[in-house]
């Protein structure tokens, strides 16, 4: 009989495509991950994955055993919400996921809030530049930059965040606006509007440092590194930094509540809900 926890850990590395990513999506160590798959292949009896490198590459037979774990796995998360829904009490766990910066500088004081008028419900903030799947209930409610264009979601606009571009007065004063340069994130988010628009800004300046996080390009700017250019709520109580290019539009980026349809209606989350749109987003 097939094991079906360990198809639960194939669908999750034919998902990510590499042990690391697939153990970072479940929680454990690759090597489990690893193992795991070992035993379905030899359970079923078919070559299911070839390593090349870090990358794993599913054989035709995995192909097909992917499909259908994961359509088994949709299914089985179904029944988990229907489970969930049924549910009527104040009590629970309710994970949120949202971007890692923003999360930080945003959620904390409404969800204290929540936990105080309800101690029962407990909350897991699922912080990461990656999407949670709300469909795999790795998350319950998600705070998006980038809409969703499919999935059975609701979807809600919570407000606007602005962007501009910042460094220290001392470090515009003392350089000369052709010389100036750039803090940015690194490629692997050179498709975000944010790159976009900074490399339009740049005119062919340097980028004198590239990192992925926004905690990195803040300091970096605040110890007169260049210009950054980031979110108008992490400048809350830095009185360091100015503008740096007054005349240029600060770049909009919208945000998104989005929920599973299934789980709209469940109590918890709709608390969970209220509570992220009672704070004030848009800045």
């Amino acid at each position: 009989m097939i094991d079906w926890e360990s198809l639960r850990y194939f669908a999750a590395l034919a998902r990510a495509g590499t042990l690391l990513g697939a153990a970072r999506a479940l929680g454990v160590e690759h090597a489990t991950v690893a193992r795991r798959v070992a035993g379905l292949e030899e359970q079923m009896g078919v070559k299911l994955v070839d390593r090349r490198g870090r990358r794993i590459v599913l054989t035709p037979e995995g192909e097909r055993a992917a499909g259908m774990a994961e359509r088994m796995g949709q299914e089985a998360q179904a029944v988990e919400r229907l489970g969930l829904a049924a549910g009527a009490t104040l009590a629970g766990e309710v994970r949120i996921s949202a971007p890692p910066t923003l999360a930080a500088a945003m959620l904390p004081e409404a969800l204290v809030a929540l936990r105080v008028r309800h101690p029962d419900i407990g909350i897991t903030i699922v912080g990461e530049t990656r999407y949670a799947s709300l469909d795999r209930r790795e998350a319950d409610v998600a705070v998006r930059m980038t809409k969703p264009e499919q999935g059975n979601f609701v979807i809600s606009k919570l407000g606007d965040i602005a962007f501009g571009f910042y460094a220290t007065a001392d470090y515009l004063a003392a350089t000369p606006e052709a010389q100036r340069t750039f803090i940015a994130y690194d490629e692997t988010m050179a498709s975000a509007p944010q790159s976009i628009r900074l490399a339009e800004a740049t005119e062919e300046r340097k980028v004198a440092l590239r990192a992925t996080t926004l905690e990195f390009q803040l300091a970096a700017a605040r110890a007169g590194g260049g210009i950054a250019m980031l979110p108008n709520f992490m400048l809350a109580g830095v009185d360091d930094l100015v503008e740096a290019i007054p005349q240029a539009q600060p770049l909009m980026r919208e945000l998104w509540l989005v929920v599973h349809a299934d789980i709209r209606n469940v109590p918890i989350i709709r608390v969970a809900m209220d509570a992220l749109k009672s704070i004030s987003w848009s800045g």
